[in-house]
């Protein structure tokens, strides 16, 4: 007997990662886009990133227009840690149709229902069902 969640996990449609952009590629396209010299743009950030972190030790939200929000949280332990939420602006330049340039395994599931990729796992594995709690 299979779980729902491991069939929902196997057909579900999901983004096959690239590479992930480092620093150091991220100024050098920043860069030739602004005009600006490559090492401004690195010391802007060192020094954004040591902003935030004063404001976030004080406890306050920093947002920034464009970027989104960085709120100080706490666990039970005592540990801060931050929470992260992206401005509708970068959601929304994703979301545009068409412009999606990476690659999507299982794309032509986008759009079923959990149920019906529970369907489809019971259809390709007959000797290992989902059954409905």
């Amino acid at each position: 007997m299979a779980l729902r969640i491991k069939a929902i996990g196997t057909y579900r449609p999901r983004i096959d990662q690239g590479n992930t952009v480092q620093k150091p590629e991220f100024v050098r396209y920043a860069s030739r886009a602004t005009g600006l010299v490559e090492a401004t743009l690195d010391q802007s950030i060192k020094e954004m990133r040591d902003q935030l972190i004063d404001f976030l030790r004080a406890g306050r939200a920093v947002k920034i227009e464009g970027l989104g929000t960085w709120t100080p949280n706490i666990a039970l332990d005592g540990t801060f840690s931050i929470m992260y939420r992206a401005d509708s602006a970068l959601v929304k330049g994703l979301n545009i149709p068409g412009m999606f340039t990476g690659t999507i395994s299982n794309r032509e599931n986008i759009g079923k229902t959990a149920d019906e990729l529970v369907q489809l796992w019971n259809e390709k594995n007959p000797e290992d069902q989902v059954v409905s709690e």
